[in-house]
């Protein structure tokens, strides 16, 4: 696990000295559920930011329903492609159906020193003080440009911000670094493990209960499924390979959903598993699949001697790959400046999926880093601290002493 993280010691924040609040406060005003339209969040921030002489462009899904934000400030000489720090973040949040919220969770509530609402933690908190942060760099002119880019769908599988990386590119936007603003409790995150989902599908026999002989119950092979993965989770748990840097230092294996069976007294024909394999860079996913599979494969002979058209079946329904960024690179020294860490000795990873590795895929050196902690992130009462906020405030204005010509 991570060494114990001490962070800088500032005086208590306030709600009176946190500029950016106003800004926050807006943002979480906005029901941007994932499922819903995320254009009402959008098009108020586009006209703000227009209305400050900012260039913005919108890449749509295919519903017209949603739109990621692209703005540029452009850098003192004219330069808006080469050379930028890209400041990312989603706009979507979790729904709120079902939890027991004490406040209004579209309503930024600030009880004691923490600040209540979806979105806060996850992450409107990051987006909005950027979005803050835009008329001092402005102000003070820019040695190169800067994008804010807000996507649509992170929640569901990073969605939208595939297709703002794909204009990025297809434009000839080449940014020379980007920080994505998920909650790390403002230390500065260069890796995150890799994740690939998948759905395994068993197809039994039905039969009468009493007959068991008669059917191939699709519930008990999938139990047996499970339980190798549960093995091959505390294999992994026990003998790693470990990377200590990372919260939790091993490849983890976890099983999400299990349905199957219709009534009591039928042997389930069909049954489904969804799970997942959450990697870092000293295992390799393929291969604990394949293993997985091998074991599944084992159990089909048996199943198919009571009955040939049963099987086990296996689809893949997600990747999103893993990334590293080194603790030498500039966006990674810039940001241990602005987050005022010890550098490297403090630089940490993670085991939950951003967009961060998807810009890292087309070349873009990335660096996590935002206030709030994954921990209350799609919880009721979702909160953050105002020393988080303060704490991120601080960290914009020093980026602004980076970036800015004076």
């Amino acid at each position: 696990m991570n060494a114990p993280f001490t962070p800088p010691s500032h005086a208590p924040a306030t709600a009176a000295n946190l500029a950016a609040l106003p800004m926050i406060e807006k943002w979480i005003s906005f029901s941007s559920v994932s499922r819903d339209s995320n254009l009402s969040l959008i098009d108020w921030t586009r006209e703000l930011l227009e209305s400050q002489g900012v260039h913005c462009e919108l890449t749509h899904d295919d519903s017209g329903r949603k739109a990621n934000l692209w703005a540029t400030l452009p850098a003192e000489n004219g330069e808006t492609k080469v050379g930028g720090i890209v400041l990312s973040g989603h706009t979507d949040v979790v729904p709120v159906d079902g939890q027991p919220w004490d406040t209004d969770p579209f309503t930024a509530t600030l009880v004691g020193d923490k600040l209540f609402g979806r979105g806060v933690t996850d992450m409107k908190g990051f987006g909005a003080t950027a979005l803050w942060l835009v008329p001092e760099l402005l102000k003070r002119k820019l040695k190169r440009p800067v994008h804010l880019a807000f996507s649509y769908d992170e929640e569901v599988g990073c969605i939208g911000v595939r297709r703002m990386i794909a204009m990025m590119v297809d434009k000839g936007y080449r940014p020379a670094g980007c920080i994505v603003g998920e909650p790390t409790g403002m230390q500065v995150v260069i890796a995150h493990k890799g994740k690939h989902g998948y759905k395994t599908s068993v197809r039994g026999h039905e039969a009468h209960s009493s007959l068991t002989p008669l059917g191939v119950n699709a519930v008990e092979v999938a139990c047996e499924f499970v339980t190798k993965l549960k093995t091959m989770a505390r294999r992994l748990a026990a003998e790693g390979p470990f990377d200590p840097l990372f919260d939790v230092p091993y490849t983890t294996v976890h099983t999400g959903v299990i349905q199957g069976g219709t009534a009591l007294n039928i042997i389930p024909r069909d049954c489904e598993i969804a799970w997942e394999i959450r990697h870092h860079h000293l295992d390799s996913p393929l291969t604990l699949f394949n293993e997985a599979k091998e074991f599944a494969d084992s159990l089909i002979p048996a199943m198919q001697a009571v009955a040939p058209e049963t099987g086990i079946t296996h689809r893949q329904t997600s990747v999103l790959p893993g990334f590293a960024t080194d603790a030498a690179s500039e966006i990674a020294q810039i940001s241990f400046r602005c987050a005022e860490v010890d550098g490297a000795s403090q630089a940490v990873k993670v085991s939950f999926g951003t967009e961060a590795a998807l810009f890292h895929q087309v070349g873009v050196p990335t660096i996590v880093c935002g206030p709030g902690h994954i921990a209350q992130a799609h919880q009721p009462n979702e909160w953050v601290t105002l020393d988080q906020l303060a704490w991120c405030e601080r960290f914009m204005r020093r980026l602004a002493d980076e970036l800015c010509v004076n």
